[in-house]
C-alpha cells in the first residue's frame, strides 16, 4: 500500500520518475527575487509595494501552472496550496 501510494502521488505522470521539484522554474525565480529585493527596498515607498504585487503575481503564475499542468498529484497539490496561500 505505501510503495503504490508515493508512487501515484510522486511519479511523473510524463517521465515515470520521482518528481518533487522541476528546473528551471521562472515564475518561482521572479517569486524569490522580488521577495529578496523587497527586503531592501525603502518600507514607506512605493518599490516595495510593487514589488510584493509582482512577487504574488509570479507566484501565482506558478501556483496556477502547476494546477493544471503538474506532472502529479503532488506539484498540483503545490499549486493549490501557493494559490490558496495568496488569499489567505
Amino acid at each position: 500500500m505505501g510503495r503504490r501510494w508515493i508512487d501515484w502521488v510522486f511519479r511523473s505522470r510524463e517521465s515515470g520518475r520521482i518528481t518533487v521539484a522541476q528546473l528551471p522554474n521562472v515564475p518561482l525565480v521572479a517569486f524569490a527575487a522580488c521577495r529578496v529585493a523587497q527586503v531592501f527596498a525603502s518600507s514607506d515607498g512605493s518599490a516595495g509595494e510593487v514589488l510584493y504585487w509582482a512577487g504574488s503575481a509570479a507566484l501565482a503564475w506558478w501556483a496556477v501552472d502547476e494546477l493544471f499542468r503538474g506532472v502529479n498529484p503532488f506539484r498540483r497539490f503545490l499549486g493549490v496550496a501557493a494559490l490558496s496561500s495568496l488569499f489567505l
